[in-house]
Formats: structure tokens, sequence, C-alpha cells
């Protein structure tokens, strides 16, 4: 991937990952650029199919498209940064990241976002004044 491309997907995020939103400053583990529709599913490797992800955010996605909502009992796809609003499909309580939507809940479980030690560490960088949890 040439280096134009990283730049324009991290430009375009505001260095922030664009699943968790937690900025890049406020993470020990290097940022990845994921492919939305993994190469594995024949995604490109061009700007729309591609996001920055935090280090947690794109380990747990791997390759998914979806998850299973256990509410409605379906497969339900994962949030699209290029397609869907961010705030349509979540809202922050506190270091919480709730789900709005179907999708907004797949992401948050599929991804692992409010894993404990995940809802810890936004905990204390937003005491410290570093992380503004705000839509």
């Amino acid at each position: 991937m040439d280096e134009t491309l990283r730049s324009q997907v991290w430009a375009r995020a505001g260095s922030r990952c664009e699943y968790c939103q937690l900025p890049h400053g406020c993470s020990t583990l290097s940022f990845q650029l994921d492919h939305i529709i993994s190469l594995k599913h024949h995604g490109p490797t061009l700007l729309d199919n591609l996001a920055l992800a935090c280090f947690y955010c794109n380990t747990h996605k791997g390759p998914n498209l979806a998850g299973f909502e256990l509410d409605q009992r379906v497969i339900t796809r994962l949030f699209h940064p290029r397609r869907d609003i961010w705030t349509e499909h979540f809202r922050w309580n506190g270091a919480v990241l709730l789900g709005l939507s179907p999708v907004g809940r797949v992401t948050i479980d599929v991804l692992n976002i409010n894993l404990a030690e995940r809802i810890e560490h936004r905990r204390l960088l937003h005491e410290m004044g570093l992380l503004t949890l705000d839509d």
C-alpha cells in the first residue's frame, strides 16, 4: 500500500479509530489500516474500503463482515465507516459504548469494544482529560 493512501486514511479519520473513536495518541499500540471488506472477501485496497482502526478493534474484527445479534437471533452486518454515520449507531454512556441499532450492538460485541479493560482504559483517559466521550 502506498504512503499517499495511508496518509489519506489517517487524515480522513482524524487519527482516531473509526470504530471505537480512540485517538491514536491515547494508545501505546500501533493503529492499523483495516480493510472494511477484507481481502479474504475480495475487498479492494482502495480509499473507500479502508478505515483506521486501533489494534484492539482491528484484531477482534479480523475478516468479519457480520455477527450474530442475540436479541433478534439474526446475522447482522458490522458498522461500515464509509457508509454508516457513527452517531446513528453508537452513543457514549460514560466510558461504555452503547449500541443504538442492531449494527451498533453487533459491532460492539464482535469488536469487544466494551471489554472491561477497554472501558477502564477509556475511563482513565477521560479522567485525565485526554479523551472526550462525546458523540
